[in-house]
């Protein structure tokens, strides 16, 4: 999943380039328009290329590049982050426009998101930036792996996407980390075709990468950390947009402490907060996957938490039940306060896992 509600627009800027508040605003005023038939769809399954496949996919409106990670240092201090790396196309790939001789010309917008949590301190920060994919600005690409919005950027140790580094840095927080996976690319769904709702097309082509040994620097205003952990990473693209009755999600990953994991979300209804919609999937040890049906799983609020700054109020406590793996565990925030004060809003923080099962993971909520 996402953490920003983003469909369709139109714009193309050429000359000069516009500064981050014209950018800021057009992403914000993105929706749902004519020209989202424009774009390719995922209708239905389609066989994956790698390395292709981990470089952008231009057809299609939304993509991103979501790394989440849990980091200690010797002395067991515990980090979260988030790098998040989104391209958005602002003009159908056969929309025919006036030849430029400007550098700075674009179709795809990118933006980003840096978030870091410090549970010793109980500090959450986060970061955003917005680019023009033109002049060395913001981009993606396959081979070698890298994709980057200005300074921030995961690239491939020797060009490959299964081991990057990730550096991002702002206002004295910094990460510079290296990953690298460990266990088969996994894709969720029906062979990598993620459906968001029962209507055909409002689906996304998703896999990740479920275990990633990291180690780096951690750099807060506190000092610098030498940290080891696992990350996760999260691969979308796709052209749909939400359901209207739907209010926002709830997505979870979960990396369990005897070589397992889990990813599983769910769409609220507005008016009722009934679930409209769910999925997983379930990695064994080995790699091999199982489809989490919505029925599969059941996904219960036991403890609230309000932001004193936007009036929100987020579950932080939850009961996640997943009887056909005799699973039965209470998920909770590291810290209350991990919501993203950004342009959009929304909470994504680490968690732990406890109960039939021990583990660590990142939680998303969106609509609250």
């Amino acid at each position: 999943m996402t953490s920003v509600a983003i469909a369709s627009g139109f714009w193309l800027a050429r000359n000069p380039a516009p500064d981050g508040d014209d950018v800021r605003a057009t992403i914000a005023a993105l929706q749902r328009d004519a020209q989202t038939d424009r774009f390719a769809r995922a209708i239905q399954p389609r066989q994956f290329e790698f390395p292709a496949d981990h470089g952008p996919h231009n057809d299609y409106q939304t993509e991103w590049w979501y790394y989440t990670g849990q980091l200690f240092d010797a002395q067991g201090r515990h980090f979260g982050f988030q790098l998040t790396f989104f391209r958005r196309a602002l003009l159908p790939p056969d929309a025919q426009v006036p030849a430029s001789s400007s550098p700075f010309a674009f179709r795809q917008v990118y933006f980003a998101h840096f978030a870091l949590t410090d549970s010793s301190s109980g500090e959450h920060v986060a970061f955003e930036r917005y680019s023009r994919n033109a002049a060395g600005l913001a981009g993606a690409q396959s081979t070698p792996f890298a994709v980057f919005v200005e300074n921030w950027s995961a690239t491939g140790v020797e060009g490959d996407a299964a081991h990057v580094r990730l550096r991002a840095a702002q206002d004295g927080y910094e990460i510079d980390l290296t990953l690298r996976n460990t266990k088969p690319i996994v894709l969720h769904g029906d062979q990598g075709l993620s459906q968001k709702s029962h209507q055909p097309g409002n689906a996304s082509y998703y896999y990740s990468m479920t275990r990633m040994e990291t180690q780096g620097v951690v750099r807060t205003p506190r000092g610098q950390f030498n940290v080891v952990g696992s990350s996760w990473l999260d691969r979308e693209w796709f052209t749909s947009a939400l359901e209207d009755d739907v209010a926002g999600w709830d997505w979870l990953s979960l990396q369990l402490d005897n070589g397992e994991e889990v990813m599983f979300f769910k769409l609220r209804q507005k008016d009722t907060g009934a679930t409209t919609f769910a999925k997983g999937t379930w990695i064994a040890a080995d790699g091999t996957t199982t489809l989490l049906r919505g029925d599969a799983a059941q996904l219960e609020p036991l403890a609230h938490w309000r932001s004193p700054y936007s009036g929100s109020v987020y579950p932080i406590r939850w009961r996640l039940r997943i009887p056909a793996r005799a699973l039965d565990v209470v998920i909770s925030a590291r810290i209350p306060d991990q919501e993203m004060r950004l342009s959009q809003r929304y909470w994504e923080g680490a968690i732990t896992a406890a109960g039939t099962h021990r583990g660590l993971g990142y939680l998303e909520m969106t609509g609250y």
